[in-house]
């Protein structure tokens, strides 16, 4: 099982290199980009549950790239490590300021490197600030989104369920079932990025419900993008005989079978003419009624 997936953004080869080595063998997922552009859009198709960025890139400094995360409601949660030659005070406050979550400089100790890493994704996760299968916002970030949105009339609540994750798990386990999620969750990064605008956010409720706050004027043309991207990309996941078969065959202790159609989204939408909403609770029962009844863009 992965421990979690980290972006290295560092343009020396050698000491990306041997972070990826390092902590594949403890394992993690490593990504590497040499470039403050190629980490950032990196970012908007898979959410890293870390990242440890060097400073001095060759195209922007990490400073930058921190701020661009940091601006972006999208990324904002990411826990992020600078790693730098740099040893200033009024670097290390500097990177602190712009919401650093830590900062190590070299040469550094690999081991301890590794416990940064460990404790800074153990308080996102304490904190219930992201879902650490997917990486996206939960919990209490998803509540301070929510809160926002009473004092705002313009915005829209897709509420997505995956129909038919658990009769999946059922059939080919746990580990399979959480390459849905992230599946999933790169779904609707995807669909922000083209239909929606850089200040949606998208949040991973828990097990297989997520959330998209976006305009209310996108809602419609979101959902049928995401759709469209879930029904086309989501076969990939089965064997071909279920996909030839179009479901899934499920035996019970007794060696009885039932048939289980294959994954699709179930959305429900609210929108702030749904309203008015005394608090954020009854946003939520609304947005889980809609997604129950089923909504037609």
């Amino acid at each position: 099982m992965s421990q979690g997936r980290i972006l290295v953004v560092e343009d020396d080869f050698d000491i990306s290199n041997m972070l990826r080595i390092y902590f594949q063998s403890q394992g993690y997922e490593v990504a590497i980009a040499q470039r403050g552009e190629d980490a950032l859009e990196m970012c908007r198709h898979q959410l890293p549950n870390i990242i440890v960025l060097d400073i001095m890139l060759p195209d922007m400094d990490g400073y930058d790239v921190c701020h661009e995360l940091r601006n972006n409601l999208r990324t904002s949660h990411i826990p992020i490590i600078f790693l730098t030659q740099k040893d200033e005070r009024s670097d290390r406050i500097h990177g602190l300021e712009l919401g650093a979550d830590d900062y190590i400089t070299k040469p550094f100790d690999v081991e301890e490197l590794k416990l940064r890493v460990k404790n800074a994704m153990a308080r996102a996760t304490y904190e219930s600030l992201t879902n650490p299968t997917t990486g996206l916002p939960s919990g209490r970030l998803i509540e301070d989104q929510l809160r926002q949105l009473m004092r705002q009339d313009d915005w829209g609540i897709i509420y997505v369920n995956i129909q038919g994750f658990t009769a999946f798990g059922e059939v080919y386990g746990f580990v399979a079932g959480e390459e849905v999620l992230r599946f999933t969750a790169m779904v609707l990064g995807e669909a922000v990025d083209n239909v929606g605008t850089p200040n949606n956010f998208i949040g991973h409720v828990g097990s297989d419900d997520f959330i998209v706050i976006t305009n209310k004027n996108l809602v419609a043309p979101m959902v049928e993008d995401l759709k469209h991207r879930f029904d086309t990309g989501v076969g990939t996941h089965y064997d071909w005989q279920a996909r030839e078969r179009g479901y899934l065959i499920l035996r019970d202790e007794a060696g009885d079978e039932t048939k289980a159609g294959l994954m699709k989204l179930s959305v429900g939408v609210v929108t702030a003419d749904d309203g008015p909403f005394a608090d954020i609770r009854e946003i939520t029962e609304a947005a889980a009624s809609a997604r129950r009844e089923g909504w037609m863009g």
